[in-house]
């Protein structure tokens, strides 16, 4: 549903055209110096206005509504709120006959029999993002872990260099690019996880796919394991001092579904932008006849060049629930 998290738990709710969204965040640590000026940093990081992200900008200030006195968390569940200013939802008119490719708009409209909000993608909008990023500082500030996320590859090109040329070749056609973000997380002792089906990867995996236009998840080695030997992917441990450590970490900082104490290090795919200007051949679902769409409005050509932050911030998350879970 709209919650993830046992006991650290964060609900988000709001739509991309609505009139705000936000989140509640229960299991707030009290006594975190906490203010909207404390969210401002990574609310910046995930902001469009650069090259090859939607020219849609809004002004992404938040309300702190609860759970905070004096400048510090209180303990209470923490409410945070972001109004919408700048929207245009006639750009979808013409897609409540015609949903797009690769959107949400047909399924949506199937499992709530059409009264879903299909104006920006509604409540499958990357906007949702937005009240994860600000949970996602919480999450940061409670757990003490340090958390660090990037883009490594658009459009199946690693060499940063190459990037602008892409996105502006992108852009020209009307069309849009994926991506690839890794996150590294040090600072995270051993033992943190909860196997069998809480593991750190799949709690982390799951979480990950609940960020808009996700398609995989791979950690350490990932899927070039499955092409090494054991004696090439198997992490060796050594002494540093007096601390049990791994001499390399193929396997992302976790083993058996438990921190292993080595940073942890996974990586990310994300699709393309599915509303394209570029015109496609689809289907308008109330004459049944085939039409040429070019998808109107404002998006970006690559998101995941804004999805660093969100990946750091679902991360947090989980790390924080399991620290509550295991009392650690």
């Amino acid at each position: 549903m709209n919650s993830f998290g046992r006991i650290f738990k964060v609900s988000i709710f709001g739509e991309s055209h609505g009139a705000a969204l936000g989140a509640v965040v229960d299991g707030v640590r009290a006594g975190i110096k906490l203010d909207a000026a404390s969210l401002e940093a990574d609310i910046l990081r995930r902001k469009s206005g650069g090259k090859g992200t939607t020219p849609r900008i809004e002004g992404d200030e938040p309300e702190i509504l609860s759970g905070v006195l004096e400048g510090y968390t209180t303990g209470a569940p923490l409410a945070i709120l972001f109004r919408n200013t700048n929207v245009r939802s006639g750009d979808y008119d013409a897609l409540k006959e015609v949903p797009r490719p690769g959107h949400a708009d047909y399924t949506a409209s199937v499992k709530w029999n059409g009264f879903n909000d299909p104006r920006g993608g509604g409540h499958f909008s990357g906007r949702l993002t937005l009240p994860l990023v600000a949970a996602g500082v919480i999450a940061k500030l409670q757990t003490g872990f340090d958390y660090s996320a990037e883009v490594i590859e658009i459009g199946g090109e690693t060499c940063k260099d190459k990037w602008d040329g892409l996105l502006s070749s992108a852009s020209a056609e009307g069309d849009s690019l994926g991506g690839v973000v890794e996150c590294r997380i040090e600072g995270v002792p051993a033992g943190l996880g909860e196997p069998f089906f809480d593991s750190v990867e799949s709690l982390i995996s799951h979480a990950m796919f609940s960020i808009p236009g996700v398609r995989g998840v791979e950690f350490g080695d990932g899927f070039a394991a499955s092409r090494m030997k054991g004696s090439e992917h198997n992490d060796p441990f050594v002494l540093e001092g007096s601390t049990v450590a791994t001499s390399k970490n193929g396997s992302g900082g976790v083993n058996g579904g438990l921190t292993n104490g080595a940073p942890i290090v996974f990586r990310v795919a994300f699709k393309p932008t599915s509303s394209i200007a570029k015109g496609q051949d689809t289907l308008n679902v109330k004459s049944g006849e085939t039409v040429r769409l070019n998808v109107p409005g404002r998006h970006d050509v690559c998101f995941a060049l804004r999805t660093p932050v969100v990946v750091e911030a679902l991360s947090a998350i989980v790390l924080a629930d399991l620290q509550l879970i295991s009392g650690v």
